[in-house]
This record gives C-alpha cells, structure tokens and sequence, in this order.
C-alpha cells in the first residue's frame, strides 16, 4: 500500500504540471489535456475507459502477480535494477523501516491532496486564495464559538 501511495501521490503532482496532448478517447475527440485535475477527473473520463483499467488490473491479479516470497521483495536492486541487495542486518531493517515510514507518509499525504482538492477545488497550496476556510463556515452565525488554536 505504501508504493501504491507513493504513486498515487506522483499522479495527483505530475498532471497540475504536465498534460499529455494526445487522445483519451479517439471516437468521442476527448484528449488528455481536456481532463481536470483531481476528483473533477472521474466524472470526465469514459465509463468504457474506467471499465478497461479495472478489467486490466483484474486480469494481472488473476493471472500474472504470482507472490514469490517476502512482500516487496521481487528479487531486483534498487530502483528494479539487477544488482546485490543489503547484505547488514541493521542496514536492512533501518532500509525497511525507511521504506514503511515514507509509504505511510505517501498515505496521508494521499489522503490530504484528496480531501483538500474536495474542499477547494484544488490539491495544491493555493490557501492564499480561500480567505474563508470551509473550516470556520458558521463563524459569523451567533452563538458560535470560534474553534480553539485558530
């Protein structure tokens, strides 16, 4: 989970920045740049083009991701070049260790990009531009007490 995170936060970063310009969609003229970013993208996509990503997931699940020892070890070096693996025990478990406190890491910043992207429209740090936290929304309603720390 901790990879799939660290990839999904890469996915949330790299489309703000970078927009492929070919087709999506070819029959319905739909190109990549014309996708939003974030939450706003799941309602733009083609019910045919989210059928395909989960039939092809599905079919390497079932078929192809045949777990042949420890979880994350894949018999590969660093970055899945060939090479020797962490031959110190110590070194090995801090180099573990490291990997699952930045794949944790990976999931909150995941689940923070989401949530900041439902509240402002935007994952990123656009705060300048939302004077009015969704936070502090009954602020001006009376009898309300401002929250503790803001």
């Amino acid at each position: 989970h901790g990879r799939v995170s660290m990839l999904a936060c890469i996915g949330y970063i790299v489309p703000e920045y970078f927009k492929f310009q070919g087709y999506l969609s070819p029959s319905l003229g739909l190109k990549f740049a014309e996708i939003p970013n974030g939450i706003a993208a799941v309602t733009k996509v083609p019910g045919e083009g989210w059928l395909q990503w989960v039939a092809l997931c599905g079919f390497y699940e079932f078929v192809v991701n045949e777990p042949t020892g420890e979880p994350g070890n894949y018999g590969k070096g660093r970055l899945g070049i060939t090479g020797e693996s962490i031959t110190d025990p110590a070194s090995r478990t801090r180099s573990l260790n490291a990997e699952l406190a930045n794949g944790r890491l990976a999931m909150m910043a995941f689940w923070g990009m989401f949530f900041q992207d439902a509240f402002t429209g935007s994952a990123w740090g656009d705060w300048s531009l939302y004077t009015d936290s969704p936070l502090r929304a009954f602020e001006g309603e009376l009898g309300v007490q401002a929250p503790v720390g803001f």
